[in-house]
């Protein structure tokens, strides 16, 4: 099943069913209003909401529209947690390579983790307000999972039944402020501003064999300015999505609308390319001794797409620009 949060001029939008294809939406408000109640009902509401995705298929749904990503806001608009990993071992060892930053205790055992601003995600399709281009904007592709209930001290396996969706994102980071704010062990705050989504969440079954060990084995292309950036493969996660929830949840339970993130898709070998500037700046200061590439620019575009394994569209892509924030009044 593909869901997806139109625009309403509401802080949560409406909920629609989108087709396989993402031809086609029907309007699921009259089963339940928003995505974070059909997450927080999913054992009530998913059996009609499968129902109303087999009519869409089928084009018998009553009401069915042209589905337009334009008028997409994020999948969950705002979420009650937003937690991001680094679960790709790869991309963590080539930054401390990079920076020659001490060894991270139990980084292969323990993973990476951070409790993001989740208040105002952006669409898939609307600007990136950023207020300086010497914040070094950069983009970050991720896969995530929406949640549904998680019991704290829940195992691996019995996370995995919590996974209700997968979505795509752009975990955009302002590199010039993380240096500082890793150093003083708090953690991110004003190098991560707002993520985006892609706009559509999707039910683990309709990847098929691409979903397995709780991981996505597909590539998330990206592409910079139209020209390609990468195309790593989240199949190499190093921790499993039912890992992260587990970690997330070993000392407080998790809400239903939680959304957990792979950290960058990252892929070693580096004939996939990247899925952040970062990462090749770091290829390039190991390789190099300098980085050679600079970070975004405002006018500068961003598009992330997943494809299925039969090479339809899956989540739908993000396609993004840069633009100056305004000042506020």
């Amino acid at each position: 099943m593909k869901l997806a949060t139109l625009k309403n001029g509401r802080r949560d939008g409406v909920l629609v069913v989108v087709s396989r294809d993402l031809a086609t939406a029907a309007r699921a408000d009259a089963l339940v209003p928003t995505l974070q109640q059909a997450l927080e009902q999913w054992d009530t509401v998913q059996p009609a909401l499968q129902a109303l995705y087999a009519q869409l298929n089928d084009g018998v749904a009553h009401g069915a529209f042209a589905f337009d990503p334009a008028r997409c806001e994020a999948p969950l608009p705002r979420a009650y947690q937003w937690c991001d990993g680094s679960a790709f071992l790869n991309h963590s060892m080539l930054m401390q390579t990079a920076f020659k930053a001490p060894q991270i205790p139990d980084i292969d055992t323990i993973p990476l983790m951070y409790q993001g601003g989740s208040d105002d995600f952006i669409g898939p399709c609307d600007d990136v307000p950023i207020p300086d281009e010497a914040l070094g904007i950069d983009f970050e592709g991720e896969f995530g999972v929406l949640l549904g209930e998680v019991a704290m001290g829940v195992t691996p396996a019995q996370a995995a039944d919590s996974v209700r969706l997968l979505v795509q994102l752009n975990d955009i980071s302002l590199r010039t402020v993380t240096p500082r704010e890793m150093r003083s062990g708090f953690g991110f705050f004003q190098a991560k501003p707002s993520s985006s989504f892609a706009p559509v969440a999707v039910t683990p079954d309709e990847l098929g064999p691409a979903w397995q060990d709780g991981r996505v084995h597909l590539p998330l292309r990206v592409e910079w300015n139209g020209a390609w950036f990468g195309h790593p493969n989240g199949g190499e996660m190093s921790f499993s999505f039912p890992q992260l929830i587990a970690h997330a949840a070993a000392t407080r339970r998790l809400r239903a609308g939680t959304i957990l993130g792979s950290g960058t898709v990252s892929n070693a070998g580096g004939g996939a390319g990247s899925a952040c500037i970062s990462e090749r700046r770091a290829i390039e200061m190991i390789r190099d001794g300098l980085a050679s590439t600079g970070f975004m620019r405002f006018g500068d575009t961003v598009r992330m797409e997943t494809r299925d394994l039969q090479d339809r569209p899956l989540f739908g892509a993000i396609e993004q620009r840069i633009v100056q924030a305004p000042k506020p009044v």
